[in-house]
């Protein structure tokens, strides 16, 4: 079974952390990444730019508008994720738990099924 397990970011809460606690969240994502590389259960795990840097494309009378910036307005946003395969939910909930911003409040981790996958419904 794939799941996707997103990570959800405050910059308010990142700012707050010292430098030596945002040292160790890159470790541990580090050795999380190794550990699922070993066990097989990785297939991708990807880190986003900021929002500021986003583009958001809507179509409007048949024109695409492009606008700058993130699609809503709110505190957190969609740092990253981790892609993974593993026997089932409780596992990949199991997974989830290691990794470093589940210990950090105001940070979020959330693991959901992939429900389609190259061109196929996933069971």
């Amino acid at each position: 079974m794939k799941f996707l397990i997103s990570l959800h970011i405050n910059p308010a809460v990142l700012d707050a952390l010292t430098d030596e606690e945002k040292e160790a969240i890159g470790v541990g994502h580090g050795r999380f990444i190794e550990e699922l590389k070993e066990s097989g259960e990785l297939i991708l795990t990807q880190a986003l730019v900021d929002p500021s840097q986003a583009a958001v494309v809507t179509v409007r009378n048949g024109q695409p508008v492009v606008t700058d910036g993130p699609f809503l307005e709110a505190k957190e946003f969609l740092g990253g994720f981790y892609l993974i395969d593993c026997e089932d939910k409780d596992r990949a909930v199991e997974l989830a738990a290691r990794i470093p911003d589940t210990r950090i409040e105001g940070l979020g981790v959330e693991v959901r099924q992939v429900m389609f996958s190259d061109g196929n419904l996933e069971a």
